[in-house]
This record gives C-alpha cells, structure tokens and sequence, in this order.
C-alpha cells in the first residue's frame, strides 16, 4: 500500500497539510530517514530506524508502571487491554535492564487491593467517554437492585471512580436535574446524535465537595456522630468531608459533624464502627440507624442463630 499524504490523513482523520507537517518535523528534529517516491509514496530509507528513547528518569518511568497499575486496579477491565498495549509500548522503548527491573519493582514490590472485583462492562464505559469528549447525549438503560430497569437520555458530564465503584454524572432529561449513575449498572447504552452543551448552573467542585462517600442527596443536613475512646483515633487522623469539624472530650472520645446532602451512606459508615459509635443528630439518621440494628437483632436473637 502506498503511504501518500491524503491516504494518510484520510486514515489520521487530518488533513493533508498536518501529514506533511509531521513528515517534515521527524525529518528536521530526528532525522527520520523518510523519503517519497511516486510508487511507493512515503517509506523509510532504513527500516531499522526507530524514534528515539523516552527521555524520563528511571523515578518518571516507575511511576509510570505504577500507575498504570493502579489504574487497573481501580477501573478494571474498563482500561485493561489499553493499559497491557501502553505498558507493552513502554517497555519497548526502554534499555533492557531497565525494563525488567521496572516490571520487576512495580509487579513484585508495590500491589493495590481495592476490595471486589467489579464486572465493569468496557464498551459501555468507552462509549461514554466517547460520549464526554464529543459532548453527545446517550440513551442508556438502568438497573437499580430492587427497582424495575429504567430507561433515559442524558448528557454525560464527568466519569469518575469512588470507592472502587464507576459512576457517570451529568444531566438526566428524565428527572431534569443532575444526576449520579453507577455504571456497572448501566445494561444497554448508545451514544446519540443530539449534542449538548454542559450546564452553566454546573459547578463541578461543589457538587463533589459536599457528597459523603458517594452519596448526593437534597438539600445538607448537619450530622452528628459520638465516637468512644477506643474508636475515636481512627476518626482524627482522617478527613472525612471538606465540611467536617471535630470536637475533642476529656475522656478521649470525639464528636465529628459534618453537614451532607444524603443520609444512606453515612448510615452505612457509621455502622462499620458498631458500638463505637453513636448517632445523635439529625433524627432522620437515628431513626434509620435504629431501624438497621433492629432488623439485625432479629437475625442474632437466641435461638434464631
């Protein structure tokens, strides 16, 4: 196949001028031996000539690996095959030594664990990346646990991983109002026509700054939650919410208030600590603390084991 500018660039999705461009600055900057011939088009004089080696330190290239291991971790099988390709790249461009020791560090000496694995459909979340970058709505069909499918358009605004779980944000033209998504639960998506254009009334610092773990919810709510003693340095050395304050006791126990929109996952929270900790407000979130201890005591009654 002869390799002229216009096949080029009709393959490249550029124009004719941006090849010859490029031609001239591999030819000028790294002395590329490419030449140009009626029959054959563009090719290299010598076909052993590569691009030169990357000029990263060995600290740059090991932060590279990592990080594509780490991003493998947490998104999965959404990036795998891409990251394996960039890794694999990666490693061809570097001195031999360099790059077993590199595999060898990243692989052996550092590993991520993020808990469950999640069956994270690839397509679907390439198509909403596609969908972010060329700003085009998508119709998709949702599946909550418990609720019958649903379907809806939506202008995707930002994809993001919290707690190891996909979510996809953006406008949902069902609810009109901005919305969060899983994506893992997303059964079926296409990317549509109609372009949009991202919400002036958008601000996406706030929206992510006031949400607990995940959760979005309405309008804040001030939380506030006793820890003991023994819990309560697992609580200071963290930060848990931009909103949060601590409130330090003479016997060592703490306060912690935080203001959030939604209730459901600061439920969740606070009953991984069990007895250490104690709801006191809103009452909202007591309530629904007493209920979820109640149906557990059901569970764990004498006799019921």
């Amino acid at each position: 196949m002869r390799a002229t500018a216009p096949m080029m660039a009709e393959k490249l999705e550029v124009n004719e001028r941006t090849i010859r461009s490029d031609i001239e600055f591999m030819r000028n900057r790294y002395e590329a031996p490419i030449t140009s011939s009626k029959s054959q088009g563009y090719y290299y004089t010598d076909e052993t000539w590569r691009l030169p080696s990357i000029p990263l330190t060995q600290g740059e290239l090991f932060a590279l690996t990592l990080g594509a291991q780490m991003l493998n971790a947490y998104a999965g099988s959404a990036y795998r095959e891409e990251l394996r390709s960039a890794v694999s790249r990666l490693a061809e461009r570097l001195p031999v030594p360099m790059e077993v020791d590199l595999q060898q560090l990243a692989q052996e000496n550092v590993m991520f664990r993020v808990g469950a694995e999640l069956d994270l459909n690839p397509v679907i979340w390439q198509r909403l990346e596609q969908a972010c970058q060329t700003k085009r709505r998508v119709w998709m069909r949702y599946g909550t646990p418990g609720k019958p499918e649903s379907e809806r358009e939506f202008d995707v605004y930002v994809l993001h991983i919290s707690r190891n779980n996909p979510y996809v944000t953006g406008w949902c033209h069902s609810r009109q109002m901005v919305r969060d998504f899983r994506v893992d639960r997303i059964r079926k998506l296409k990317v549509l026509k109609q372009k949009f254009e991202v919400s002036a009334t958008f601000d996406r610092k706030a929206h992510f700054e006031r949400m607990f773990q995940h959760e979005v919810g309405g309008e804040p709510k001030l939380v506030e939650i006793w820890f003991d003693a023994a819990t309560a340095p697992y609580i200071v050395e963290r930060r848990w919410h931009q909103s949060q304050t601590i409130e330090k006791h003479t016997d060592g126990a703490v306060t912690l208030r935080i203001e959030v929109p939604g209730l459901n996952e600061v439920k969740r929270w606070v009953l991984f600590y069990g007895a250490g900790a104690r709801v006191l407000g809103p009452p909202a979130l007591v309530e629904m603390v007493r209920a979820e201890l109640s149906g557990m005591n059901v569970f764990y009654q004498e006799g019921n084991v």
